[in-house]
């Protein structure tokens, strides 16, 4: 789950790191009200989940309410990287010294916490160690260890603070409080870019992001309650299946995905690839998958706009075929069958019984996954 910044701003306030202050509004008029409470320049930040949001047009600063009403109103309803803007972040404008770069990522490769610092920010990390990977530091963390204090003084001192003054004691605090959020929220990412020294001599965060994992939702409900009110990047039918109960994630091409298992699931999807068709998802309906089950995920594929062919590769260990095919039947009997065609390849328990009930649908069964993959990447094709 990608929190919005000012999600990610509410949580660092939470930990104690002092931001701008700011309100996040979804009307033009609400705008004009919370710049006119701030008072001075305010930049508006259009709230969308994605990066390079000023490169698109998505971030104005307005010198007055007025400013800021008429800015808002072109605002509202832009498309960003196929993201339409709802809510616009209000702020107060802060003349900035410097600027910096500070995250914190798991690198899944040596199972510990990641810090990447740099004095240089406001760019993109990748830009930064393509032309200066000199400027990055990394500094990891074992969970089993925790944070210490030998690793905040090895990243303050790399963003450029004396030791022992008000700027360095703010940046300990920031880079402490990034932590516990990392772990308190079960997050795969904060991150801070810019992290920025203002005139006054405030080290604070000038934007935020927040990336929440999806499997520890359960843990935060209130994080979990702003997902289902706003998806954000998230599709209809990732929430929808979500509220199911089966894995779904959407991809980009036109062959819907219907596995039971992970692994197998992720093969059919190379098996489309290697055919040279383009996979709509990946959805895995797990082990003993219920009648109900296939049913809903079928529904899914059938609904899907992008979708035209639907590939279901089953292997029924646990997972009984001719529950299967009665899935597939109570799907096309409650949609009013479909247009789209679909390929099976369906192996193990029950399987002649469930080979028999997708006949008397119409939908032949493939003895392999791939010659069945062949067939639904032509049909998609034609």
């Amino acid at each position: 789950m990608k929190l919005h910044e000012y999600e990610a701003k509410e949580l660092f306030s939470k930990y104690g790191v002092k931001i701008p202050p700011g309100r996040v509004a979804t009307t033009p008029e609400e705008v004009r009200k919370i710049a006119e409470e701030i008072g001075g320049p305010v930049v508006l930040k259009a709230q969308v989940v994605v990066a390079g949001r000023g490169k698109a047009g998505g971030i104005k600063v307005a010198k007055t309410p007025e400013e800021a009403y008429e800015l808002a109103t072109k605002m509202f309803g832009m498309n960003i990287k196929g993201l339409v803007v709802k809510k616009i972040y209000v702020t107060k404008y802060v003349e900035v010294e410097r600027e910096m770069y500070l995250s914190l990522i798991i690198d899944r490769a040596t199972r510990r916490y990641l810090f990447l610092a740099s004095p240089i920010g406001g760019v993109d990390i990748e830009e930064i160690a393509k032309t200066q990977p000199e400027k990055i530091k990394r500094v990891y963390v074992d969970p089993s260890v925790g944070l210490r204090d030998y690793h905040v003084r090895s990243i303050v001192l790399w963003l450029g603070f004396k030791p022992e003054t008000p700027q360095w004691r703010q940046a300990s605090s920031i880079v402490q409080a990034m932590y516990n959020i990392m772990v308190d929220y079960d997050a795969e990412l904060v991150e801070s870019n810019p992290l920025a020294v203002t005139r006054e001599g405030d080290v604070i965060p000038l934007d935020a992001r927040v990336i929440v994992d999806d499997n520890a939702l359960y843990k935060h409900p209130e994080l979990e309650k702003a997902l289902e009110e706003d998806p954000r990047d998230v599709s209809e039918f990732e929430m929808y299946a979500k509220k199911i109960g089966f894995h779904y994630v959407e991809l980009d091409g036109d062959v819907g995905i219907i596995g039971n298992g992970a692994g197998l699931t992720m093969a059919t999807m190379d098996l489309v690839y290697h055919f040279g068709g383009r996979p709509a998802n990946f959805l895995d309906i797990g082990g003993g998958a219920s009648r109900d089950v296939v049913k809903e995920a079928l529904k899914v594929l059938l609904r899907h706009p992008r979708v035209k062919v639907i590939f279901m590769n089953i292997f029924g260990g646990i997972t009984r075929a001719d529950e299967v095919a009665a899935g597939v039947e109570a799907a096309l009997a409650e949609e009013g069958g479909t247009k789209k065609k679909i390929v099976v390849r369906m192996k193990g328990t029950n399987e002649e019984l469930g080979r028999q009930m997708l006949a008397k649908l119409g939908i032949p069964l493939y003895e392999n996954a791939e010659e069945a993959a062949q067939k639904a990447v032509e049909l998609a094709r034609a």
